[in-house]
């Protein structure tokens, strides 16, 4: 027989989230860190910065076909990666420190996601109105004042969009040469793909996915738990001193049948303000990004009712047993400078200082010593052997450099440089050369029967007195 009964959908659908207007100092704050973010976003690729005649003059530039890193005064070069690893690193550990000490304020304030999406709902907002009035045109039927609106609403999402997509492109090439070309229709596909591709992502993540991101596709709300515990400040609900919730006449914290309430009227204001839908008063929670916002308007209430702001804080859930009682609470700092905060601010100096001090030390030269060895070394007509090897030279200034090779060894041995009678390589400027050396060993001397004999050899600027040396090996018969 059968089962008629169908199988429960585990597919729900999304819970379209309205989030209301609210004012105060978090708002504010985002307000102002949304500005500069975008700011530093869309301006930085035009902004110039002059390195001399052979370089580009762009001040943030990804050179791709150059494979370089520019960055205002310092250049990065590709075998210099590791200070891209130190600031992926330093990155990591500044997002744990933060996330320690203040919860996800990351997520709250700073992150694209959350940026992107405060300005596509502030353009909703501007068009269609607040909470309320984007509710009921949601449930109402389609007409032409909706499909006006929905149509405008989109047109100023697809510009921000196709604008979010084109500031990244601009970063992998000369700003004002690139805007030229996509407006001519002479950029690379590429450029053009790339943006395609940032403006639909930007589009859909911003204007329809929202919340959806944070919860589901990121992977930082599962990580944050194991970044804090219960000395880190956090938004939270003072239940203790909310509860019991519920509707009163006005200046009575009495309900209707005489049971004392709390200072919470369940009014939902937190709730209406929540840019993912979560009701704070049920603790914390995954989908909490910690923005804030439930503050600003809960004190909003508070404030028209003559009560004690704080019923929604950045609080501890250390201090809750003090707040129960009527004691007070530790001092803000305290929570914030403890072992763990501590122990991740010094390691992320560390990484910093370690980095500052290698791109000071850093030579402008670079080498690389590479021994030919098909065949490990050639037996020439007078019995002499000679090795030879490939020798890259980087040129990491402006101007054109001619560098002198040469050796040093305990062996009597013999340098020659492919091209060259005087043992000079010119590498053009912010360049890399290939150059072809070879090390002889005269017959019969020690070198030569000598199966491995160490060397050193060297690049050396005469203009700046500056030298790089790399070890390798000389190969003789072994006999």
């Amino acid at each position: 027989m059968s089962d008629t009964n169908p199988a429960p959908s585990l597919y729900a659908a999304r819970e379209p989230i309205f989030p209301k207007r609210v004012s105060g100092k978090f708002r504010r704050l985002k307000w102002i860190i949304m500005l500069i973010t975008l700011g530093i976003y869309y301006v930085t690729p035009w902004i110039r910065f002059d390195r001399g005649p052979n370089l580009p003059d762009q001040a943030v530039l990804v050179d791709m076909a150059g494979r370089r890193f520019f960055f205002f005064w310092i250049e990065i070069w590709p075998h210099e990666f590791y200070f891209v690893a130190g600031l992926l690193i330093m990155a990591g550990l500044g997002l744990f420190l933060f996330t320690s000490a203040l919860g996800r304020v990351w997520c709250g304030y700073a992150c694209p996601q959350t940026v992107w999406t405060d300005l596509f709902i502030l353009v909703e907002r501007w068009i269609e109105g607040d909470r309320n009035a984007r509710i009921r045109l949601l449930r109402q039927k389609w007409d032409v004042r909706k499909a006006r609106l929905r149509i405008t609403k989109w047109a100023a999402w697809l510009l921000i969009a196709v604008a979010t997509g084109g500031a990244w492109v601009f970063y992998f090439a000369d700003a004002p040469t690139l805007l030229h070309d996509l407006v001519t229709g002479q950029a690379h596909p590429v450029a053009y793909s790339t943006i395609a591709i940032l403006t639909a992502t930007t589009f859909t993540f911003g204007g329809f996915m929202r919340e959806q991101v944070c919860i589901y596709m990121c992977p930082w709300p599962r990580i944050q738990g194991a970044m804090m515990d219960e000395q880190t400040l956090t938004v939270g609900y003072r239940d203790w001193r909310g509860e019991p919730r519920g509707h009163r006449r006005p200046g009575s914290d009495v309900a209707k049948d005489g049971t004392a309430l709390g200072d919470c009227i369940d009014c939902n204001a937190c709730v209406n303000v929540c840019p993912t839908g979560i009701d704070i008063r049920d603790g914390q929670q995954m989908e909490c990004i910690t923005c804030a916002l439930c503050i600003d308007a809960c004190d909003e209430v508070m404030a028209k009712l003559g009560k004690p702001r704080g019923l929604i804080d950045y609080l501890a859930l250390s201090d809750e047993p003090h707040e129960r009682a009527g004691e007070k609470p530790t001092p803000v700092w305290r929570h914030i400078f403890r072992v763990r905060t501590i122990l991740y601010t010094v390691l992320w100096a560390g990484f910093g200082v370690a980095m500052l001090v290698a791109l000071f030390m850093r030579s402008d030269i670079n080498l690389s010593v590479a021994p030919v060895r098909n065949p490990v070394y050639v037996t020439l007509s007078d019995g002499t052997i000679r090795n030879t090897y490939d020798v890259r030279i980087g040129n990491q200034h402006g101007d054109e450099r001619a560098f002198e090779i040469s050796f040093a060894s305990d062996a009597e041995l013999a340098l020659s440089v492919e091209g060259s009678d005087n043992q000079i390589a010119t590498v053009a400027p912010d360049a890399t050369q290939l150059v072809r050396v070879y090390v002889t060993a005269a017959p019969g001397s020690a070198a030569a029967m000598t199966q491995n004999t160490g060397l050193t050899i060297w690049a050396t600027d005469p203009q700046s007195n500056e030298r790089v040396g790399k070890s390798t090996v000389f190969t003789g018969t072994g006999q």
